[in-house]
């Protein structure tokens, strides 16, 4: 299985968060680096993908090094990745944030 495409809402998640200049690299990040290759996420799909594909957005507040750093933490334990980004007792949690831009 390839990793999950990012979804049209995570798309509107990284305009909002980042400049152009910087997108195609947050885009290869998140396929490269938070999708099946997470532990036991190997059969997820692109939308319950989503969940932490936006706590890493959440966390990065923009910043490609602080991308980097979530992206360390779910590669690490994906679970802190959700409790760090207010994702963790709710799994629909993710699905109301929206950054202003």
């Amino acid at each position: 299985m390839g990793t999950p495409p990012l979804t049209p809402e995570t798309e509107q998640r990284i305009d909002l968060l980042f400049p152009p200049e910087h997108r195609d690299t947050v885009r290869k990040l998140l396929l490269g680096e938070c999708g099946n290759n997470l532990p036991f996420l190997e059969k997820i799909d692109s939308i319950a993908m989503d969940r932490f594909r936006f706590a890493a957005l959440k966390l990065s507040g923009g910043d490609l090094k602080k991308l980097r750093d979530a992206l360390a933490l779910a590669k690490a334990d994906w679970r802190d990745l959700l409790m760090a980004a207010g994702f963790g007792s709710d799994i629909d949690a993710h699905k109301t944030w929206l950054p202003s831009g």
